[in-house]
């Protein structure tokens, strides 16, 4: 079956409502036109049948020139099938057409002082109004007056109406639906070229925009969406090829030099240390590797909102003292003083081991980072009704203009490449994720030759109390 264009569908819809709108008012046209007809036909009789009481005086006929002047007086001509019947008190005819009777109805209304309007069939072609009214004087009845004529003007006028409206009708709607095809096209023409532009535009020229109508209607609104999610897609497609080239240079390094070694290995004999030798550089290559792929992935899960997360609450002052622990004597060997600051009884509602990682990278660059004799300190308090915890340190620091790059994929600072550190530029990137996928932010405060803080905020959780020192610190 063949989907009809959005234009046919505008259109067909379009007729089909006018149609029913026609066909109402049409027949609200055709009531009111029989209603008012209906109206004037009773109104003139009546008009008939007082004018002729008015002139009977006892009379008990009146002559046919007479009748057809007072139907030519109210009517504005005489009704070629008009009728007119004077009765006694007892329903006998006087004078008039034989063709009228008196129904049980009118006889019984006419008795009651009521005049009474009906319609006949079967007196001629055409069905007959007839009016009868009772000649009242003197508080007793004396005559009954009965006036009719044909309906068939009546009838002819709103068959015209019909047949009028019939002939209009089909023109009306073949006119409306023409316009309908003409507007609706019009409205559309913009879609269509948004259409062919929009399918004219690849990977190879993702610059390519829409032209906007400007016109401020949903059309120029579906314009910028489609542009914005064009600007999304483009910068997506810039991320995976600036992801794909990084990484790919990050492998090559590590497996060249894995390969490099293991041909020299095999190029000739070489003793038992030697072989131990090349077996422990390959296998720090192969972890080196093992972390970069492990960071891809857990990046990769992250944006796709698939990381996997064991929520529970996190005693954060038992993960920074675990932390500081672990590090203190790497930092050490390093003669950089990992220190502890204020510390809180905090806790937050998460992953300990995404945490620990997020905390770890950065205490694993502050302390890269810092010169000899330098310190870094963790700290842990309440801010702004959140768990803060903070790695500060009086390492390089980071220019302000380079502060919005380093949670980038790979990117590492001028200075840090200065100093000639090992690193995949990684690590900030996957704390950045960490923590805003437990409703999170970092927070840097740098400058060069002053050092850095970072401040990791997460949602606070209550925690029953438990009883602690300051020997714990330690």
């Amino acid at each position: 079956m063949r989907i009809l264009s959005i234009r046919a569908r505008l259109t067909l819809w379009y007729s089909s409502l006018l149609a029913l709108t026609l066909l109402l008012l049409g027949g609200v046209c055709y009531g009111l036109l029989s209603y008012s007809l209906a109206r004037d036909v009773d109104a003139s009789l009546n008009s008939v049948a007082r004018a002729l009481e008015e002139r009977s005086h006892g009379r008990g006929s009146f002559p046919p020139s007479e009748v057809d002047e007072v139907f030519r007086r109210f009517f504005g001509f005489s009704p070629w099938e008009r009728y007119f019947g004077m009765f006694d008190p007892g329903g006998r005819m006087d004078s008039g057409s034989g063709k009228l009777r008196l129904s049980p109805k009118a006889r019984k209304n006419a008795a009651e002082g009521r005049f009474t309007f009906e319609t006949i069939e079967g007196i001629a072609e055409y069905p007959v109004r007839i009016l009868t009214r009772p000649v009242i004087r003197g508080g007793r009845l004396v005559n009954l007056i009965q006036v009719g004529m044909s309906l068939q003007n009546t009838e002819s006028t709103k068959r015209t109406f019909l047949f009028t409206l019939a002939a209009v009708f089909p023109v009306a709607l073949l006119l409306a639906g023409g316009g309908g095809w003409l507007l609706a096209r019009r409205a559309l023409s913009p879609v269509d070229r948004m259409a062919e532009a929009a399918r004219k535009i690849s990977v190879e020229n993702l610059a390519e925009r829409l032209s906007d109508p400007g016109k401020g209607d949903e059309l120029s609104r579906l314009a910028r969406t489609l542009n914005e999610m064009l600007d999304r897609l483009e910068n997506s497609f810039h991320q995976v090829r600036r992801f794909s080239a990084d990484a790919s240079h990050e492998l090559q390094t590590p497996l060249t030099i894995l390969k490099g070694e293991m041909e020299v290995a095999l190029r000739m004999e070489r003793s038992p240390e030697e072989y131990r030798r090349i077996l422990e550089s390959g296998l720090e290559e192969i972890d080196r590797i093992s972390r970069l792929v492990d960071g891809l992935l857990l990046l990769a899960r992250s944006e796709a909102r698939a990381l996997k997360m064991d929520l529970q609450p996190v005693d954060l002052l038992h993960l920074v003292q675990e932390v500081h622990g672990h590090y203190k004597e790497p930092a050490n060997s390093r003669n950089v003083t990992l220190a502890l600051g204020p510390l809180s009884p905090l806790s937050a509602q998460g992953d300990k081991g995404h945490l620990r990682r997020a905390l770890v990278n950065l205490v694993d660059n502050a302390i890269k980072y810092t010169p000899d004799g330098g310190r870094v300190t963790l700290s842990l308090e309440q801010r702004d009704g959140r768990a803060c915890l903070i790695v500060e340190d009086t390492g390089i620091g980071i220019p302000e203009e380079e502060q919005s790059r380093i949670f980038e994929r790979f990117y590492r600072s001028q200075a840090a490449l200065s100093m000639g550190e090992g690193g995949h530029g990684l690590g900030l990137c996957i704390a950045r994720s960490i923590v805003e996928t437990h409703g999170g932010r970092i927070e840097i405060d740098s400058a060069p030759g002053r050092g850095s803080t970072f401040a990791l905020l997460l949602p606070l959780v209550t925690l029953p109390s438990r009883a602690w020192s300051a020997g714990d610190c330690f």
